[in-house]
């Protein structure tokens, strides 16, 4: 269809819909004037489009992992750019960034890179040193090249600041207003009304984040339930612990489901766990998406003590920390902080986070570098 407006292609490798940074940032284009069309991909998991005011094209694949995937992931993007008119080109992660990086060299318009974690530090590339190596020199050849980077906290900007010498501002994955005026109450969750609810969400419940030993935990967690709602590469595993250690009656299961259906588990949450482990730079530089998630919805945290959600918890009073990832020490922990009076004061400091730390507030940062990406004639 024609259109007299400027129009702004988003690149994702994930399958749209659980992803709310992209969302986001897919709204803020949106607000500076772009026509939105978002691409990313289609699994057999995938969950159903949401009624979003931009356009939604999934690609399948032949694979879903590995070498080939990428290939024909970065083949099928390059020409899907090719193809379309574009006056911006907006990559999520490094995975995007090749085919994203050439086409706005071959046509002459401005690419935004936005980078949501150390891509090349993630625990799957730690354990495979060739393609990281290969991910490494990707990165290398073509982020020094960028005028437009983004990513989400302060340490992992100047990481990559000190790295490559190119500015990296950051957009921190704070949500968009909850509106909280009719939640569903915990009998219509099927949640039991006479335990406490601990939270663990994500949609990357992965290795080396302390899901296994949340789950082993919970054989001395008190009157509690823990409710576990996602996806990632431990969920199978998950659930075989969660009969092994004999724990179906204090662990609940659900597979990943749209924002809209969580946040009504999340705000009858009665705290929110993020246990990452500091095996990797990625996990130790974190800044989950759920921390802030748990907090924008009145849910206290615990976490384990890495420096982004270290900040954040202690200055707003809002959480405590594990002291390490073996079980039983969870445990007690776990029983400790819901058995405080602490738990109540932490409950009442999350309206601090609520009111300071605002998406409104947060994209101001977003939308300036999408007005200075458009602002340049190429």
């Amino acid at each position: 269809m024609f259109t007299t407006k400027k129009i702004a292609i988003v690149s994702v490798i994930n399958d749209l819909v659980t992803d709310n940074r992209v969302k986001k940032t897919c709204l803020a284009l949106i607000e500076s004037g772009f026509e939105v069309v978002l691409v990313g991909r289609k699994l057999p998991t995938s969950l159903p489009l949401e009624d979003w005011p931009y356009k939604a094209i999934r690609m399948k694949m032949i694979a879903k992992s590995g070498p080939f995937f990428y290939l024909f992931y970065t083949w099928r993007l390059f020409f899907k750019l090719l193809f379309r008119k574009a006056d911006l080109l907006y990559a999520n992660d490094l995975d995007t960034l090749l085919p994203n990086f050439l086409i706005a060299k071959l046509k002459h318009i401005p690419l935004i890179y936005d980078s949501h974690e150390l891509f090349c530090d993630v625990p799957e590339l730690l354990r495979s040193p060739v393609k990281r190596k290969i991910w490494l020199k990707l990165e290398s050849w073509i982020v020094p090249k960028l005028d437009y980077c983004i990513t989400v906290n302060d340490s992992i900007a100047a990481i990559f600041e000190e790295k490559y010498h190119v500015k990296f501002n950051v957009v921190r994955n704070i949500p968009e207003t909850i509106n909280t005026a009719s939640p569903k109450t915990k009998g219509q969750l099927n949640l039991p009304a006479n335990k406490k609810i601990i939270l663990l969400q994500g949609a990357g419940i992965n290795i080396d984040r302390g899901a296994e030993e949340l789950v082993a935990a919970m054989k001395y967690v008190e009157n509690a339930l823990l409710l576990i709602v996602g996806s990632g590469d431990c969920w199978k595993l998950l659930k075989q612990l969660v009969v092994e250690l004999g724990v179906n009656e204090k662990v609940r299961m659900i597979d990943k489901i749209p924002k809209h259906e969580l946040i009504h588990y999340t705000l009858n949450a009665d705290l929110g766990v993020s246990f990452d482990k500091n095996t990797n730079p990625n996990y130790y530089n974190s800044l989950p998406n759920k921390i802030f998630d748990y907090l924008h919805a009145g849910v206290p945290v615990l976490a384990s003590r890495l420096p982004e959600i270290e900040k954040i918890i202690s200055r707003y009073e809002v959480g405590d920390f594990i002291q390490d990832h073996d079980p039983f020490t969870i445990g007690q922990k776990l029983n400790e902080v819901l058995s405080s009076p602490k738990l109540a004061v932490y409950k009442l400091n999350t309206a601090k986070v609520k009111n300071t730390l605002i998406w409104q507030t947060e994209k101001q940062g977003l939308l300036a570098v999408i007005n200075n990406a458009q602002a340049i004639k190429r």
